[in-house]
């Protein structure tokens, strides 16, 4: 067949782009029209004076994307399985009559449009990015900011972070209901697999599927060395924003306790308006600090250029690590902890990782061998472009689509739904 018209569903994308899990999903889309794929993607935006789930209908860098508007006051079980959302979906795809449906980050969504598109008999890819589908709180982080180190997840130990434990029983069958419907599910590191298939999602279904990231411009190397060549003190970088669960207290509390100010700082701002920063007072510690407004896809080499050690402390067992590999991938050594699959990289060094909850004096002690080793050019580790992603979804997927001859909308045995309101 001819290349497939792949539809894209993702709580977040272009226009509104926010989070790593997003930044993948367009990558990949990207590169996959490369290839001369057909994209269209599905995101939401949740705007009081729009028509609940109101279609509107934008295009960025010439892709087709749907925005459907979320009513506000949404209920607890809305956040899962909403209904009027994959009637909304499915309607769509009876119009757009894609070949495949990729799906994403669905909280806010509903998992209900896997079952939508099998209704449609269109194959379905459900690629996991973080624990959603485990834990109510997404990301498998108590209350108290603590990582919940389950391993396998069993609900019934949960009982002391969810607000209703027989709603969270709902919910918990409803999501492994709807994953088993997937033909595949992808995951960006073997501990992410390994964690979800031992908790009962989709057992036996899984796959790796390991991420891209976007490799360093042409010009990256000169403007690196040309920094370098200039002197000045080593310089660090932070994108992980002040809270507990990425390490900044412990980050805080390592450099407060140096003693000496030869370095630099540069820590990224991610908010979507900004403002991660603004209250929190620096003005205590040694060395040069320097805040970065948010930055695109496109400006990171602009970040990574000025820095020479990314610390990543993630307080958490996280599902990939995006910004590891796009430092290692432009010679940038790393301090991290041993956060789940953010050390599944080719220059991982078990006895340097950082054990979750072990504090601030073993990444002082690292930041001090960094310090006293100075500006030490590195070799770029290499790691997986977003093409290579494409290209290895592509090979995943080629045995669901060759069963797929070219069909005619008229010809498939589906509904057709009322598009609605478009804008």
């Amino acid at each position: 067949m001819s290349a497939p018209h792949i539809l894209i569903v993702n709580v977040f994308y272009a226009p509104n782009s926010y989070g790593g899990a997003t930044i993948v999903a367009e990558e990949v889309a990207r590169a996959l029209r490369r290839r001369g794929c057909r994209i269209t993607a599905v995101s939401l935006i949740s705007r009081a004076e729009l028509a609940p789930y109101a279609v509107i209908k934008s295009e960025v860098e010439g892709q087709t994307s749907y925005l459907i508007n979320l009513p506000q006051g949404r209920s607890y079980a809305a956040r899962y399985n909403n209904p009027d959302l994959a009637e909304r979906l499915g309607a769509l795809m009876d119009g757009l009559d894609p070949d495949l449906l990729h799906v994403h980050c669905v909280q806010d969504v509903g998992a209900g449009i896997i079952e939508t598109a099998k209704a449609r008999d269109l194959p379905v890819v459900l690629s996991v990015h973080d624990f959603w589908w485990l834990c109510e709180r997404q990301f498998m982080i108590t209350p108290d900011q603590g990582y919940c180190g389950q391993m396998p997840v069993s609900l019934s130990r949960c009982r002391g972070c969810v607000e209703d434990f027989s709603a969270a029983r709902t919910r918990d069958a409803y999501l492994k209901r709807q994953a088993a419907l997937a033909d595949v599910v992808t995951y960006p590191s073997r501990f992410a697999r390994d964690l979800c298939e031992a908790s009962g999602l989709a057992p036996g279904r899984g796959t790796v599927w390991e991420n891209g990231v976007r490799l360093p411009g042409s010009d990256f190397a000169a403007a690196q060395a040309a920094r370098r060549a200039r002197g000045g003190p080593l310089s660090f970088g932070y994108l992980g924003g002040p809270v507990q669960i990425k390490g900044w207290p412990d980050i805080r509390a390592a450099f407060a306790g140096l003693g000496r100010s030869d370095f630099t700082v540069h820590l990224a701002d991610g908010a979507l308006d900004g403002g991660w920063w603004d209250d929190i007072d620096l003005g205590g510690l040694p060395g040069k600090w320097q805040i970065h407004p948010r930055f695109a896809q496109g400006q990171i080499d602009r970040f990574y250029a000025q820095i020479d050690v990314l610390l990543f402390v993630s307080q958490w067992k996280e599902t990939f690590g995006l910004a590891i590999r796009e430092a290692l991938v432009r010679g940038i050594r790393v301090i991290q902890t041993d956060s789940g699959g953010t050390v599944e990289h080719g220059a991982v060094q078990e006895a340097d990782l950082i054990p979750i909850g072990a504090g601030p004096a073993p990444l002082r002690a690292q930041i001090e061998a960094q310090l006293s080793r100075g500006i030490v050019p590195q070799d770029p580790v290499p790691v997986a472009s977003y093409d290579d992603q494409a290209a290895a979804f592509l090979a995943l997927t080629g045995p669901l689509l060759s069963g797929v001859s070219p069909r005619q909308p008229a010809a498939r045995a589906v509904r057709r739904g009322n598009w609605g309101s478009v804008a």
